[in-house]
């Protein structure tokens, strides 16, 4: 099962686990998750994905990646506000005295890109922990990133948000739900769905967190089999070329019955962004 409100952090405590030496066991993925049925993707071909890193706090095994996350302007990077919070950074944005970005880099230990400092951080107001609404924060880099890694945003109205429309989501999570991480980027190719679907999947209740299309949007295989999965939190969904939603949480990994539920990037991210 992906939890629908802990897989950022039980991806993100896998890797804390991980690196500390001890088991890892299957756990939820709701927030973190990573690409599920996909395949390897060329940093070429998606200069604006990166990975946030910290070594102290993860561990070298993966170079530290802990979440996703997405050019939009030269100095600024998106990702899911969950994966700043306390219980995955073990304290502020701030006290990380090596959290980086990883940039121009498909594999994490590989050679190639750069790691570039965070230096602030600005975690969306209206986020809400308990449903993950408005599920988006913005990181500052210390020096600009080439323009030729800025991805567009897709603004209201616009078509790429259409149900149906195909879309890439992208990531170094786990591969198959069971704590398999990648070593190297990974992409999925899943589809735009209505609304009502993830409503009808999520409708709330008991421990369940409720869909909400103002500020959340549904993305999956009609058929399953493909999805983002624990670790990919914060990592892009880009349809017509251009970032409709971040990765943020869901139930399972792949289930078509459960699609992935991404942060609506376009109803979230402030205008001076």
């Amino acid at each position: 099962m992906r939890g629908s409100l802990t897989r950022a952090l039980t991806g993100a405590m896998g890797l804390i686990a991980a690196a500390a030496g001890q088991a890892v066991t299957a756990a939820p993925v709701a927030a973190d998750s990573v690409v599920v049925g996909g395949r390897p993707a060329r940093i070429a071909d998606a200069p604006w994905v990166v990975a946030l890193s910290s070594r102290d706090r993860f561990g070298g095994t993966r170079a530290g990646q802990f979440c996703g996350g997405v050019v939009v302007a030269p100095t600024k990077v998106l990702t899911a506000a969950h994966c700043l919070g306390r219980e995955v950074l073990g304290g502020e944005p701030w006290e990380v005295r090596d959290f980086v970005v990883i940039a121009g880099r498909a594999a994490l230990r590989g050679q190639g890109g750069q790691e570039v400092r965070v230096s602030d951080t600005w975690v969306n107001p209206d986020y809400d922990p308990t449903t993950n609404a408005g599920d988006l924060a913005v990181l500052t880099l210390v020096s600009a990133l080439p323009q030729s890694s800025v991805i567009g945003v897709a603004r209201e109205g616009d078509a790429a948000l259409t149900p149906g429309t195909e879309a890439d989501v992208f990531g170094w999570g786990d591969t198959t739900g069971n704590g398999t991480y990648a070593s190297t980027l990974r992409t999925a190719r899943v589809q735009v769905l209505p609304d009502s679907t993830c409503e009808q999947a999520y409708p709330g209740g008991g421990f369940g967190a409720p869909y909400q299309g103002d500020t959340m949007l549904c993305a999956g295989d009609p058929q399953g089999g493909k999805d983002a999965c624990q670790g990919d939190s914060g990592g892009p969904l880009v349809a017509k070329g251009l970032l409709v939603g971040l990765v943020s949480w869901g139930s399972g990994c792949g289930q078509a019955e459960n699609p992935g539920v991404y942060t609506r990037v376009s109803a979230v991210l402030p205008a001076r962004f």
